[in-house]
């Protein structure tokens, strides 16, 4: 099962409403993956300054850490946001790993969930619209988003465990399906210096990608390499900071329908997560073709 949203803008004209939009595709698809849900949205940033997105147990005194983060980095940390468990830090980019160093001294317990320019990441356990509640996903703007309802099959039900995977700055993945030589890539992508959280085949789809990105491969490039060397069942949504794109295996063994106007791109792994969307009913519909790359990007 499990269940995809996608939703790339390509004007700003809908950016104020991009996480109702959102919202309302991710709680369509709650029965296709009651465990769990997230979603990433990529929101206006400064190319100046990053954002880490945080996970933080309930019981840490976020004023006190706030206050001894800009203590140690000054006036630079721009802000901190709250979001239940979740927490949004943006500072200067150039203390990022002066950032982590201090998070790992003050605040042990706290965990990086991603990285990026623009892009916040939020999951959790739980059904997928108490999750988008939770994080308060309606009220977000942005220019594009991605998000995932899991029924678990590789891993246990955590949080650790829910989509999208970030494992590179301004980067995530959802995934709908599995992944048979999941361990082999992870143990050749981890003498190449990535490290993993999970036992997760979703998570060693990310790595590929930033590793392939990392050698100078474009997204779509990426992606086709994946092609070759990912075995098994697969839907891929993947997030940039400026792109969106789709991915099916050459069987196609997973559900999967698009809309695309002058306005937007939208993905879901079934109709009904569009059919709300405004202008739906003059879209272009159609379902992915098997082991085709569709990428769109707003920098291009």
């Amino acid at each position: 099962m499990c269940g995809i949203i996608g939703l790339f803008l390509k004007t700003p004209a809908l950016e104020n409403d991009l996480g109702r939009l959102s919202a309302d595709m991710l709680k369509v698809m709650s029965d296709r993956g009651p465990d769990s849900a997230g979603f990433a949205v990529y929101r206006r940033g400064s190319a100046d300054t990053v954002k880490l997105t945080l996970r933080i147990p309930s019981d840490t005194d976020r004023g006190t850490l706030a206050t001894k983060l800009r203590a140690a980095l000054g006036a630079d940390l721009a802000t901190i946001e709250n979001r239940d468990d979740h927490a949004i830090i943006t500072l200067k980019a150039d203390q990022e790993n002066a950032a982590r160093t201090l998070l790992a001294q003050l605040a042990p317990q706290a965990s990086v969930v991603a990285a990026g320019t623009r892009m916040e990441l939020y999951k959790g356990t739980g059904r997928p619209d108490e999750v988008a509640t939770r994080y308060h996903l309606a009220s977000l703007s942005g220019t594009h988003a991605i998000g995932h309802t899991r029924m678990a099959t590789e891993s246990a039900v955590t949080t650790e465990g829910a989509h999208p995977f970030s494992t590179g700055i301004d980067q995530c993945l959802v995934h709908n399906g599995s992944l048979s030589n999941h361990n082999a890539v992870r143990r050749r992508l981890q003498h190449e210096g990535l490290p993993f959280e999970t036992a997760n085949d979703s998570e060693v789809a990310a790595g590929y990608l930033t590793w392939r990105m990392r050698q100078g491969a474009s997204l779509a490039e990426a992606l086709s390499a994946a092609r070759a060397e990912l075995d098994g069942f697969y839907t891929f949504v993947v997030g940039t900071e400026t792109g969106f794109a789709v991915l099916r295996d050459p069987i196609a063994c997973k559900p999967a329908v698009m809309a695309e106007n002058d306005d937007y791109v939208a993905f879901g792994s079934e109709y009904r997560a569009l059919v709300a969307l405004p202008g739906i009913a003059k879209a272009r519909l159609f379902e992915p073709e098997p082991g085709q790359v569709y990428v769109w990007d707003r920098a291009a």
